[in-house]
């Protein structure tokens, strides 16, 4: 029998967004104990799980600071899985790129990812848990010539790819298991109001992304590891 969620311990960073609550709802029905850093003062409106008796949520965490980031892991009791869906999106010509728009961007993107996979991986190592870890890539970070007109995020997901796959090869020998998803659209409110006029029935749902996610944080994956997979849905 396939071991399952029930009554581990898993970190979702964004996880009061729209794929994050997603994701967060996805685990719970699977019995998982989810840790959810917010940056905020309080959860946002839209988070349907705030007084779920299995969701810890902290406020207030900066994930670009690693005494922050380490402080919040430190109090997750018995770490199975860390799941990194936050980040951010920007769209410029790349002449008219500022360097702080940049720099936000490796901030929110590839910094945020490494210290969560960092305190991640201390926390499993410490307490030899062959636990697992999902990243969020894009598909413009497999493939760079979708990231046309969006030069620095493209560059932001494809150094998160890089890091997964190092990661992985680095951990196969303990049992950590370091994998990313590389959605392509996702059907979320704020691309449905940005993008009126789009086909979303070629966009990826949050239901089918949330479910791979899932699969790849589970103790169900025995055996995917370095793996960047693709959820380009019909586009």
């Amino acid at each position: 029998m396939t071991e399952t969620l029930n009554g581990r311990h898993v970190v979702v960073t964004g996880g009061t967004g729209a794929l994050g609550g997603a994701v967060v709802g996805r685990l719970l029905e699977q019995g998982a104990i989810c840790y959810v850093p917010n940056a905020h003062a309080a959860a946002p409106p839209h988070f349907p799980y705030p007084a779920h008796a299995s969701v810890h949520l902290a406020h207030n965490v900066d994930l670009s600071d690693p005494e922050k980031v380490d402080a919040f892991y430190n109090n997750v009791p018995e770490l199975w899985g860390s799941i990194h869906l936050a980040g951010g999106f920007t769209m410029a010509p790349v002449e008219k790129i500022e360097s702080a728009s940049f720099a936000e961007m490796m901030d929110t993107n590839v910094r945020t990812a490494f210290l969560c996979s960092r305190a991640a991986v201390r926390s499993m190592l410490a307490s030899d848990t062959a636990g697992r870890i999902v990243n969020v890539t894009a598909r413009a970070g497999l493939d760079p010539r979708r990231g046309s007109g969006m030069v620095a995020y493209a560059m932001s997901k494809a150094a998160v790819a890089a890091m997964t796959v190092a990661m992985a090869e680095e951990l196969k020998g303990k049992g950590i298991l370091v994998n990313a998803v590389a959605p392509s659209t996702l059907d979320t409110p704020a691309n449905r109001a940005a993008m009126p006029d789009a086909d979303v029935a070629k966009w990826v749902s949050l239901e089918a992304a949330a479910e791979a996610i899932a699969y790849l944080a589970s103790p169900a994956n025995q055996a995917m590891s370095g793996t960047l997979a693709p959820l380009y849905g019909r586009a």
